[in-house]
């Protein structure tokens, strides 16, 4: 992660340039790549906006034999007019997958293609749907996503913005855990509780920490701001800011 793309510095901070960037290179790829014309003017290139792009995506995650997919996106549209910083927080959580992931080729490629960003804009819906008295829409599509995207995150854990979710496979995070704006997540990670059956019982994600690969956090424990868990790490005790642990039990180094 250390070379950025090369979307235009302008769009980072601009919604619209932003959706006119994404536009342009779903335009090129459809000409490139006629088999995926269709693909992309359904995705990307007949909407008039990032939301309503996006709406489609959790749309089709929320559409079943039991749902129809005109009535998902209808729902999905509703949600977004009276939950506005839904598309806030997805547009934070891909400009810092374009800024920072080399890997990414298009600046629509996390939308489209990538798992974990996509199971992360379903929970945005189904916190609100949680919080808002529907809880059974709320698990329902939580369930869609873990056999969609094998990404668990419960509705009623509270995740904040600029997330970078790295490949997403695998991840799980429990019902009264806290993520925080700026934390990176990668591939297998668990927040998860230590068998406690009720209250406060899952953990604390700090401002811009960083959890490596099939890390595990267990308990009410708080990961501090800017503190690094390494990949296969097991953390059962607080963690400090700033501090990176590793190793099984986790200790600081």
């Amino acid at each position: 992660m250390t070379e950025t793309s090369d979307l235009g510095a302008h769009a980072f901070n601009d919604p619209a340039a932003l959706w006119r960037e994404i536009q342009v290179a779903a335009l090129e790829a459809s000409r490139s790549q006629p088999l995926l014309a269709d693909f992309y003017r359904y995705a990307l290139l007949d909407h008039s906006d990032f939301a309503s792009a996006l709406a489609v995506v959790i749309a089709e995650t929320l559409s079943s034999t039991h749902i129809s997919y005109a009535s998902a996106l209808a729902e999905i549209r509703a949600v977004f007019a009276e939950n506005p910083l839904i598309v806030e927080s997805a547009l934070d959580d891909l400009r810092v997958l374009l800024q920072e992931d080399a890997a990414i080729p298009e600046p629509f490629t996390p939308l489209l293609y990538f798992s974990g960003y996509r199971a992360l804009q379903c929970h945005r819906v189904s916190h609100v749907w949680w919080a808002t008295a529907k809880k059974s829409m709320a698990s329902y599509l939580q369930f869609r996503c873990s056999c969609t995207f094998s990404v668990d995150i419960h509705p009623a854990a509270c995740v904040g913005k600029g997330i970078f979710i790295d490949h997403g496979a695998g991840i799980v995070i429990g019902e009264t855990a806290v993520v925080e704006d700026g934390v990176t997540i990668f591939q297998g990670v668990t927040l998860g509780g230590t068998g406690k059956l009720d209250g406060d019982r899952h953990p604390k994600i700090r401002r811009n920490a960083f959890l490596g690969a099939n890390a595990v956090v267990l308990g009410n424990i708080e990961i501090g701001e800017g503190a690094r868990i390494g990949a296969g790490a097991i953390v059962t005790k607080r963690v400090a800011a700033g501090v990176t642990v590793v190793g099984l039990p986790a200790s600081a180094r």
